[in-house]
């Protein structure tokens, strides 16, 4: 059994063959896809996908950081009216993306701060999105840190130090498609982590691994990153997958 801990399988990229990137990806043995949210206006799309495939699909709440505005508190308040409503498996995607726009950098990171709190109000792991913000990022996991903050650092593409700082807070690394790229980095360092601090992830539709890289990607892909974890720590894909679905057990309780 494989687990795609991170998937936007109701994209619009998705629309006209959802089920049949669905059954792709069953029959890549990839049963468990983790959904994440991105802000209020997605959630009808992912609940129907989770209507549909009930054993397969598993859903987070949050507001992902290239999404916080000025109204950031309606988003906030949305996103506790759901998880006080019915069953989460994580917050997420939450964290600070100072990539596109630094604007609302104070709000991203009030953001972020406040859905760690309601992961550890509801013993929930948290799914954390970081692009060019590990120190604002790492600085708000310090504010929070305890025993009950944990989770995943979704596509992680830090460096060794930046890894061992983010298992330090109770993370496991999100590992996708960029670790099969050239210029990825990761590849270097990566085997000197310990498997027990891995878990796999597509991103689909975006982050495509080698050889589908600048194509759309898919849950079924997550294949080809296992091919290249196996290469990297020297062992079978089949040991890949046991491990990290184990891992992906311990973060989300199923």
């Amino acid at each position: 059994m494989i687990t795609d801990t991170h998937s936007h399988i109701y994209s619009e990229e998705f629309a006209q063959d959802q089920d049949a990137m669905m059954q792709r990806a069953i029959n890549a043995g990839v049963k468990r896809i983790f959904v994440p949210s991105i802000d209020s206006s997605y959630t009808e799309n992912m609940y129907a996908i989770e209507a549909k495939y009930p054993e397969n699909v598993f859903l987070m709440m949050g507001l992902h950081p290239t999404y916080v505005n000025e109204n950031v508190e309606r988003e906030l308040a949305f996103v506790e009216s759901e998880l006080a409503r019915r069953k989460f498996y994580a917050i997420g995607e939450i964290g600070i993306d100072l990539f596109w726009d630094k604007t609302f950098l104070e709000q991203q990171k009030y953001a972020f701060q406040r859905q760690i709190q309601l992961a550890k109000k509801y013993k929930l792991p948290i799914n954390i999105h970081c692009r060019d913000a590990f120190d604002e990022v790492f600085e708000v996991l310090k504010l929070e840190q305890s025993p009950e903050l944990f989770g995943i650092f979704h596509c992680f593409t830090g460096s060794h130090e930046q890894a061992l700082e983010a298992i330090s807070y109770n993370m496991k690394l999100g590992i996708g498609g960029v670790v099969t790229f050239k210029n990825g980095k990761i590849d270097q360092f990566l085997n000197q982590i310990d498997l027990s601090n891995i878990v796999l992830e597509t991103d689909a539709p975006y982050l495509a691994p080698v050889p589908y890289r600048g194509k759309r990607n898919e849950s079924s892909y997550v294949v080809n990153v296992i091919s290249k974890l196996a290469e990297l720590y020297n062992t079978t894909s089949e040991n890949i997958a046991e491990i990290t679905t184990q891992n992906s057990k311990d973060i989300f309780g199923i």
